[in-house]
């Protein structure tokens, strides 16, 4: 597989839930809209979509329901990650098997391993599959920073292909780009950061936002790419306030609002401690979706 697959913009797309159970008909349904919208891929049970209070079956399901619908049209990138190295490798084994182009795999959370025992989770995690691997770092939902001397150790480990950066550290990010080879993919895991980051070197983004107009957010991509900053920074403020709304409150709570205002999914039900957006972000993100000629 081509590392070029994992440049553009992918959304981590929303696990609905109808009565407390996941929501196939909206899954598929949403899965459909965004890539009619351009999107360049899924990332399906990533943080947004709230993977950490899926049960192992749930996860598989999901993960097939999403590679299923998406049906080859698009680059699925499954998010497998857990804080424990045998459970992770159990939800990759029970979707190895499926049209999936990778993997993305979260630093692990919780436990607060040390470096060296992060080195040996993805050695352990990527000896599991031929298939491409993405570092997730992700500090302020793991408690562990993933550091430059890591990522860049990692990836010479030969599926070990590239990394969402979710720091927020823009330093970190340029780091990995010097510290490690030109084919390794840097993606932005920070939605404001993408426009910034693309322009250093890095490759896209995987981004809750870009739920919303994901052709927009892919354009702004594309510019940088062309040697069009200018109207990509103008793009990068066009969306800033999206952005920032979807962020006012945990995610993915605002995006699954924006979504249910949409039509796309039935409900923006989420499970505890996870809960629904108060009353005046919905009208906020209503306002935003409005702006954009969404409704």
């Amino acid at each position: 597989m081509q590392n070029g697959m994992f440049e553009g913009v992918f959304v981590p797309n929303v696990t609905p839930f109808l009565d407390g159970s996941v929501d196939e008909a909206s899954l598929r349904r949403l899965v459909d809209y965004l890539i009619e919208e351009g999107i360049s891929g899924l990332v399906p049970c990533g943080t947004t979509g709230e993977s950490a209070t899926l049960s192992h079956e749930e996860h598989v399901e999901v993960i097939k329901i999403v590679a299923n619908q998406a049906a080859g049209r698009v680059p699925v990138i499954a998010g497998v990650g857990t804080n424990d190295t045998r459970e992770t490798k159990g939800i990759l084994k029970g979707v190895d098997a499926l049209d999936l182009s990778g993997y993305l795999v979260v630093g692990p959370y919780y436990n607060r391993p040390s470096q060296e025992g992060i080195i040996e989770h993805y050695r352990a995690i990527s000896g599991e599959t031929e298939k491409p691997i993405l570092i997730y770092n992700i500090p302020s939902r793991t408690g562990r920073n993933i550091e430059v001397g890591t990522i860049a150790n990692l990836s010479r480990i030969p599926n070990i292909v590239g990394v969402k950066d979710a720091s927020g550290d823009i330093c970190q990010a340029m780091d990995i780009i010097a510290q490690t080879q030109d084919d390794f993919i840097v993606l932005s895991g920070e939605d404001h950061l993408m426009f910034l980051l693309s322009c250093l070197g890095g490759k896209g983004g995987i981004m809750a936002s870009a739920h919303v107009v994901p052709g927009k957010f892919l354009s702004m991509y594309e510019m940088v790419k062309e040697g069009r900053p200018k109207e990509a920074r103008e793009l990068h403020y066009q969306l800033l306030p999206l952005m920032r709304t979807m962020f006012r409150e945990p995610n993915p709570a605002p995006v699954k609002c924006a979504m249910k205002l949409l039509g796309i999914i039935e409900s923006d039900e989420l499970r505890l401690p996870m809960m629904r957006v108060s009353a005046s972000l919905r009208e906020d993100i209503s306002g935003v979706l409005h702006a954009f000629g969404l409704i």
